[in-house]
């Protein structure tokens, strides 16, 4: 499984890449996509989702955290893939700083290419759930049209949103990586909290306020949510 998820990411990787180095040219990336898009017939495969999830005996979907940057959400994900991986449920994290530094590489922090970063991660996050795996991804995803964008992509009914409630003062007294600092020094321009707005959910389907939770109660509220839904129809 492992060694599929890599050589998913690796070839998603290689097409990105080229659709990178087209940039310079927008007519040209344009019309390059469109006469490419024209040409592509999907081969109909014998297995899909739906019989990987009947061997795994378990549905498969994304629970999306959002939150501002050290409010908690990889941690959080961290720790309910260990429960559901103790229940047998096949799982996978998409984390956003890991997928920066890879498939994501050639984006930086710009509106344009934070949204960007956000629609890869959503159409990884299709696939994955096609494999038959809960997927966890935990991205700040700051605007409500991102969020949009993403449930758009995934499904609305495979799409599970967990707001990851820690106020900006809070996130900011932790810093676990330092980049409040550097942000409140001008050194990181764009940071969400700082000089890039964070745009609460609107209706996320569980809210976890981490100053008022333990976050091992918090896991396990998650899992029970997901317990419904996890199971074959």
């Amino acid at each position: 499984m492992e060694i599929v998820m890599d050589m998913c990411l690796y070839y998603l990787h290689k097409i990105f890449s080229v659709k990178s180095a087209a940039k310079s040219d927008g007519f040209f990336c344009l019309k390059f996509r469109k006469d490419n898009m024209s040409n592509i017939q999907t081969f109909n495969f014998s297995l899909g989702r739906k019989e990987r999830n009947k061997l795994n005996n378990h549905t498969s979907f994304v629970v999306w955290f959002t939150g501002l940057s050290g409010s908690g959400k990889s941690t959080l994900a961290n720790m309910l893939e260990k429960l559901l991986y103790e229940a047998k449920v096949n799982t996978f994290i998409l984390d956003g700083d890991n997928l920066r530094k890879g498939l994501n590489k050639e984006l930086n922090f710009s509106n344009k290419e934070r949204e960007e970063n956000l629609r890869v991660a959503a159409e990884v996050a299709k696939i994955l759930v096609n494999s038959g795996s809960v997927v966890l991804a935990s991205f700040i995803s700051p605007k409500q049209t991102n969020r949009d964008m993403v449930k758009e992509i995934i499904g609305k009914d495979d799409f599970i949103e967990v707001f990851v409630n820690t106020s900006l003062e809070t996130c900011e007294k932790r810093d676990v990586k330092g980049l409040y600092k550097k942000a409140r020094a001008g050194e990181i321009k764009n940071f969400t909290g700082i000089d890039s707005p964070y745009e609460k959910p609107l209706n996320p389907d569980i809210e976890i306020n981490t100053e008022r939770e333990n976050l091992e109660e918090a896991a396990q509220r998650i899992l029970k949510l997901l317990q419904k839904k996890l199971e074959l129809k």
